[in-house]
């Protein structure tokens, strides 16, 4: 568990994070959203013992982020959005570099080669892969010293659907075996679709924290999206049942013989967002 208690960061006079507290779960797949500047990659930095809290603690499997900060390394693999490989070198020989900082079997690298579909490429130099195969190679090589929580920062941007889906998959298979996952992500389809757990921070607050449905229930209203003809023109237009004035012009619609179609409007993942942060992710 990773137990995040009270805390604070300042950046001079700039408040990064201000007095945060929460939990994310063993085996959690947790959803880390929020605008550009929100706080998020502060905070994750502040977990991986990156930075200091100007005041609070965390807690990674019972370690102190700062007091206990080399035992957290072998607890944790991160993924980091901009690529951070030895691109001269072939697949097989940047993982075979880092396996020797945990003294791993070379065993280990091909297993995790093959988990990810790396094989087939192990001999090329990174710099000749593509977007998605780098992002491969950077997940396995997170996950070589096989650790209990694995962090990823927008780990499936500018990808093709092929590798979203494999890679989902693949965090799917190894959260079931026990990896913690945290996932910060621009895509409310993809949290919607993998977290078990979401949590939104705009300017260095949590705005909330909860499951995909929970979050949504909150702002889940009785409405409908109806469509409708007007001087030979389908209109969209959303209103409220609850509403009698709205409610009388639907049955006014449908008695005319004007509407075309009516749908319960479903909130969504990124409705939430807006709501809660007042904008769009940027």
């Amino acid at each position: 568990m990773i137990e995040i208690n009270e805390v604070t960061k300042m950046y001079n006079t700039k408040m990064a994070v201000n007095n945060v507290s929460f939990n994310i779960n063993d085996e959690d797949i947790f959803g880390f959203l929020g605008p550009n500047g929100a706080g998020k990659t502060t905070t994750i930095k502040m977990i991986v013992g990156l930075l200091k809290p100007t005041s609070g603690d965390i807690w990674v499997n019972q370690n102190h982020t700062i007091k206990d900060n080399k035992k957290i390394y072998y607890d944790i693999g991160i993924v980091f959005e901009l690529p951070n490989l030895y691109m001269k070198a072939t697949v097989e020989k940047n993982l075979q570099m880092f396996s020797k900082i945990y003294n791993l079997l070379p065993s280990r690298v091909n297993e995790v080669m093959e988990d990810l579909q790396l094989l087939e490429n192990k001999d090329i130099k990174v710099e000749k892969l593509s977007r998605g195969w780098k992002q491969r190679v950077l997940i396995a090589r997170a996950l070589l010293h096989k650790p209990k929580i694995l962090i990823l920062d927008e780990p499936t941007s500018g990808l093709d659907p092929n590798t979203t889906t494999l890679i989902h998959n693949y965090l799917r298979r190894i959260n079931k075996k026990g990896t913690t996952i945290i996932v910060t992500t621009h895509d409310m389809n993809e949290a919607d679709d993998i977290c078990n757990r979401i949590g939104i921070i705009n300017n260095g607050e949590i705005a909330a924290i909860g499951s995909s449905d929970e979050l949504k229930s909150i702002y889940q209203k009785n409405e409908v999206i109806i469509e409708y003809m007007e001087n030979d023109t389908v209109i969209k237009n959303n209103l409220n049942i609850d509403n009698a004035d709205e409610r009388n012009q639907i049955s006014k619609l449908n008695d005319e013989k004007r509407l075309v179609s009516m749908n319960k409007h479903k909130v969504t993942l990124a409705d939430v967002f807006f709501a809660m942060t007042g904008g769009e992710l940027s």
